[in-house]
């Protein structure tokens, strides 16, 4: 019996729609650092029913099972291309997208895992919910659910996405459990029919496991409550330019100091280096199609035409009225000795806006002006939960086929755009990141590769940098040239304390596997899908 008979006898048509290999490799095979993958078969899930059928068929040695939500995991990849003794099987939830409202007063939500940033958007608009979506620069298509299981991150308040998750089920592969859902033992024993408490508490009782679904392949997750953050009383974002180089270490001590001093009040900081902040604001001077990086004279000429300092940093501060005014007056005082700062809500800003809105005449300058305050309206409007494109033709910037037009829905995968993240966990301290500076500057010119720096500041103490690998997806050099890239920064970054936090496809199969850590992941594993079913070589080596 092949696959389609096999599903079809055991699955109803009310439970799922099924795609054979050719459809199933085009609809999920494409990534944005490799060939596609092939996909012997998937199964596009419209009831829940169907996800335990799956796993006792797949326990009974038919084929690997690799869960995905949208998608749409852009520069890490959905499905694993190791090599499997059986068919490559993607179990599509992307179809299951109820939303349950658990409490709105305080904010907590269920979400099954097809709900993207947009579709909770719409719904709490609709629904008048005064709370903001946990957004990422990933877009509006990504699933919420998928992005806190990866331990994503946001700029809004709740800048930890799995640290605002209370509760969630799924299924384990367990040929004995599989055909139960998994929930907590508050859940288990709350005779009530609420499940109020299990949602509203996120460490239950017991042994702590939800944690153990994040970043594995230990259960397929089916829904998930998040407590959402309140829409602010009063905003405001803030752009620090510092022009001046050698500036670099005050930014970053005014940043720590401001995290230390503002926890509760101000969000996540992202600092940016002049050469990422061209990449917004410009096409490629070399063309998207040429495999090199762009010339220090290029980047001072479309720098001087657009007035780009040498980083950016950009805050966002919540509160009343009261306090955001006060943590302004505080932030612009500390910020003098670094650099020329502005605030969303200045005159200066909204004086501009209107004036841009008249019928003027058209010219380059007036234009480039236009186009950042665009942009930062897009920014501000991440800020304040509303999900949008504006990061996303950063994936674009090296593709020569298309143009990342964000008047369409923007899908670097499907669109062929080549991209890799190097996100590294770094120590805050001005010479530890004046350090990793040097180290992408030196790095990833050697394989062609643009230095886009960012920062991502969550704590005082501790700092992520995202930094792209973007390149030609068609150009075989360039692709060997950016997993290369890719593999020195890793190897070499880990060596002087710059730790990824997060890892692609291709990088959790080839992790050391004799560490304590990874010899109880795998221990684990085994005792939780011993017949090794689910999503093979997924952060499990």
């Amino acid at each position: 019996m092949d696959l389609l008979d096999l599903f079809s006898e055991a699955l109803l048509s009310t439970e799922a729609v099924l795609f054979e290999k050719e459809d199933a490799t085009q609809r999920y095979g494409k990534t944005t650092f490799s060939e596609d993958i092939v996909i012997d078969f998937a199964v596009q899930v419209t009831n829940e029913s169907a996800i335990p059928k799956l796993l006792r068929l797949a326990n009974e040695g038919k084929f690997y099972i690799y869960p995905i939500s949208t998608g749409n995991n852009w520069g890490y990849g959905s499905v694993q291309n190791t090599p499997i003794n059986g068919p490559r099987v993607v179990v599509d939830l992307g179809q299951m997208k109820a939303i349950v409202p658990t409490n709105r007063k305080a904010g907590l939500i269920t979400l099954q895992p097809g709900v993207t940033q947009q579709d909770l958007f719409d719904y709490l608009e609709k629904n008048n919910w005064p709370f903001m979506v946990p957004v990422t620069g990933a877009g509006p298509q990504c699933s919420v659910l998928s992005n806190a299981l990866e331990r994503g991150y946001g700029i809004t308040p709740r800048t930890d996405h799995f640290a605002a998750v209370n509760a969630l089920k799924a299924y384990l592969p367990h040929p004995e459990l599989c055909s139960e859902k998994f929930e907590s033992a508050v859940s288990n024993l709350d005779g009530s029919g609420l499940d109020f408490i299990d949602k509203s508490f996120k460490w239950g009782l017991g042994p702590y496991i939800d944690g153990l679904f994040t970043q594995s392949n230990f259960g397929i997750v089916t829904e998930m409550t998040i407590r959402l953050a309140p829409r602010p009383e009063h905003f405001s974002a803030f752009y620090l330019q510092v022009f001046d180089a050698d500036k670099f270490s005050d930014a970053v001590a005014l940043i720590e100091q401001t995290l230390l001093d503002c926890e509760g009040i101000v969000g996540s900081i992202n600092l940016m280096d002049r050469r990422r902040l061209v990449s917004m604001v410009a096409s490629n001077p070399n063309g998207q199609d040429v495999h090199q990086t762009m010339s220090e004279e290029q980047v001072e000429s479309i720098a001087s035409e657009n007035r780009l300092p040498q980083w950016m940093i950009v805050g966002t501060i919540y509160g009343s009225k009261d306090v955001v005014s006060a943590t302004q007056k505080l932030f612009k005082r500390r910020a003098k000795k670094v650099g020329q700062v502005n605030f969303s809500n200045s005159w200066l800003i909204h004086i501009a806006k209107f004036v841009l809105r008249l019928p003027l005449p058209s010219f380059s300058a007036l234009e480039n002006i236009r186009s950042q305050l665009n942009t930062l309206d897009e920014g501000t409007e991440i800020m304040l939960g509303k999900p949008n494109q504006v990061a996303l033709p950063l994936a674009y910037w090296r593709n020569p086929r298309v143009k990342a037009d964000k008047t369409n829905t923007l899908l670097p995968d499907i669109d062929k755009c080549g991209l890799l993240w190097y996100a590294p966990l770094i120590r805050m301290a001005p010479e530890v990141l004046t350090d990793f500076v040097n180290f992408i500057r030196e790095t990833t010119p050697k394989y062609g590769i643009e230095p886009l720096i960012t920062f991502t500041n969550l704590r005082h103490d501790c700092i992520d940098s995202t930094v792209p690998l973007v390149f030609d997806l068609d150009n075989p050099e360039a692709v060997n040239a950016a997993h290369l890239c890719l593999k020195e920064l890793f190897t070499e970054g880990c060596k002087k304390g710059f730790v990824p936090y997060r890892l692609n496809t291709t990088q959790q199969a080839s992790l050391p596997t004799d560490s304590i850590f990874w010899k109880t992941t795998s221990l684990l594993k085994n005792a939780i899908d011993p017949n090794g079913i689910l999503s093979p070589s997924r952060y499990n080596p």
